[in-house]
């Protein structure tokens, strides 16, 4: 049993004790009957106007609840709706104070989520206005009436976040192109003339547009300094290029040149203005020196020439470098020609650069070749003999593929250009094969020599021996006796041979002579022709000793001389 229930028969049990009291008093006092009822309809009459006036109270409470719980369900479905969400259920069966309750308690939420998203709508809208205006950019189209969703709102977050990214590095471009900007213009002693130049090098950075048409204006501004600039730096290269030619052309002492030393750097106006002076000054002394200039240029001009392999005929085209009339008109001439083939100089540099790489390559073959046939080298205790076979070998390997590697550059430049390259007058290709064989050539007539000066050395050694024994039999026996108004000459053979070894080894050098360098170089001569060691004079000494003679020690230090000479060790074999 409820406490209510228990609580309402206790009230009923207590107006029963109060009546039955009531009417203990008037049995007491003697009230009589007709009154005793009088009393009890107005003890009726209270009771009843009190019970009536509170279950009128209680019916008033409850219709208050009933109006709030409607008022609560429309305001709550409307909430719902603006905030986009779900309308509110009410789980299982409540009493009529509790729905009350949890409605009014729902729509208070509501009204707080509603409240919050239009505050931060509001934010987002002041947020991207500025930001809009900054960038010249259109605002977030979003009704701002409208209670904005989760959904909306995070989007219109990540479009001012957008927003702000890309003002922080428009603005850090912005500054860059502005540094830049001030840089240049500082290089060009150039000052504002323009309304939005000014904008950017002297207003506050963050009153300026960063608009794209605006960025795009910057960049087009930095573009045209920087052009600008370095136009100006190459007219100022070129004018310290022309002021060095002209210093070397006219000789200038180092004190005058120290003198414009603070201008040779740097391409500001001042510094421009301070060149043109000093290429005026120089082209005035040049005029005073023209035949001193045109001299200096010829010199430059050789140059050119040796470094491109011009013929003698190319070199002959140019008919003003054999001129004796010094005019300006020549100098003109002059200055068009050098400045013709330092161009034609440096299109082709690398083409250039490999013709002469190979030409020092084979000046070197060359020399180790003349090496290889110099008997002398073997006489070397220092190690250099072995470096330089090393040094001959790797040559060997490197000279073809160097070739090959110029020939496919060749034929590479001749299709782009639709003309030969030639080197000397002729082309490389014919040219190389031509030293190959030159070279070819000139080791046959050389081997075809020492054949030749072999087989004369080998008369003129049997003769040494045949006097080499008579020399030692004297020495034993004793001379036989001579007259002394009698004079014996020398023997009559060998003097002859001698003499014939003599013109043999001359005409061999005449020979010689008579072969064409390979690039100008020197011809190396064999060394075949020089006479075999065997042919020294003999040692004398004692046989009493009875020890082996000096000289079987010194054949036995000097075989590996004696056996590459092709002396008395091995006849039949020439070296090569």
């Amino acid at each position: 049993m409820r406490r209510s229930e228990v609580l309402a028969e206790e009230s009923i049990v207590c107006l029963q004790k109060a009546l039955n009291h009531l009417r203990e008093i008037w049995e007491l006092i003697g009230i009589p009957e007709d009154q005793r009822l009088q009393r009890t309809e107005v003890v009726k009459k209270h009771i009843k106007d009190l019970l009536d006036m509170m279950i009128a109270e209680e019916e008033s409470l409850k219709e208050r609840l009933i109006k709030s719980i409607s008022i609560c369900q429309k305001e709550l479905n409307t909430l719902c709706s603006e905030l986009h969400v779900e309308p509110f259920q009410e789980e299982g069966e409540t009493t009529i104070l509790q729905l009350e309750k949890d409605l009014r308690t729902q729509v208070e939420l509501m009204r707080k989520q509603k409240k919050e998203r239009k505050q931060e709508l509001k934010l987002l809208q002041e947020q991207d206005q500025e930001l809009c205006e900054i960038l010249c950019m259109p605002h977030y189209d979003i009704d701002s009436t409208s209670v904005p969703s989760l959904e909306e709102l995070s989007q219109f977050r990540q479009h001012v976040a957008t927003l702000r990214e890309t003002k922080a590095s428009r603005r850090e471009e912005f500054v860059n192109i502005k540094r830049q900007i001030i840089l240049c213009m500082e290089e060009l002693d150039h000052t504002p003339d323009t309304s939005f130049e000014r904008d950017v090098v002297c207003e506050d950075e963050d009153a300026f547009c960063l608009s794209l048409e605006n960025i795009a204006t910057l960049q087009k501004l930095l573009r045209q300094l920087e052009m600008r600039k370095s136009q100006n730096e190459a007219v100022c290269e070129g004018l310290r290029a022309q002021i060095r030619e002209l210093w070397d052309r006219l000789q200038i002492p180092a004190e005058e040149r120290e003198a414009v030393a603070t201008v040779m750097t740097g391409s500001k106006a001042k510094v421009r203005k301070a060149l043109q002076l000093e290429v005026d000054r120089l082209e005035e002394l040049k005029m005073q020196n023209m035949k001193k200039v045109i001299e200096a240029i010829r010199v430059e001009l050789a140059q050119y020439w040796d470094q491109c392999f011009y013929s003698q005929e190319q070199r002959q085209a140019f008919a003003p470098y054999y001129a004796d009339d010094y005019t300006e008109n020549l100098l003109q001439l002059h200055d068009a020609e050098i400045v013709r083939l330092r161009n034609y100089y440096e299109v082709h540099k690398e083409l250039f650069e490999g013709v002469q790489k190979w030409e020092e390559s084979w000046k070197l073959f060359l020399e180790f070749e003349r090496k290889a046939s110099d008997p002398s080298r073997f006489t070397n205790r220092g190690g250099n003999l072995l470096k330089e076979e090393k040094q001959r070998a790797k040559l060997q390997k490197t000279l073809p593929k160097l070739e090959e590697e110029l020939k496919a550059r060749i034929e590479m430049w001749e299709q782009e250009h639709s003309k030969a390259f030639v080197v000397n007058g002729q082309k490389f290709m014919e040219y190389v094969t031509e030293q190959w064989e030159m070279h070819r050539l000139e080791k046959e007539r050389a081997k075809q020599e020492r054949v030749s000066e072999h087989s004369v050395g080998r008369g003129h050694h049997g003769n040494q021996l045949k006097n080499k024994k008579q020399t030692e039999t004297e020495m034993l026996y004793g001379s036989a006796p001579r007259t002394p108004n009698k004079r014996r000459g020398p023997a009559p053979h060998t003097p002859g041979k001698v003499r014939r070894l003599n013109t043999t080894t001359m005409s061999n050098a005449t020979a010689n002579s008579s072969i064409r360098p390979v690039f100008g170089g020197t011809v190396y001569r064999s060394p075949v022709s020089r006479l075999p060691p065997s042919g020294s004079k003999p040692v004398i000494t004692s046989t009493c000793s009875g020890k082996k003679t000096p000289r079987a020690g010194r054949y036995g230090a000097n075989k590996e001389n004696v056996e590459l000479n092709g002396s008395i060790l091995s006849e039949g074999s020439v070296p090569l």
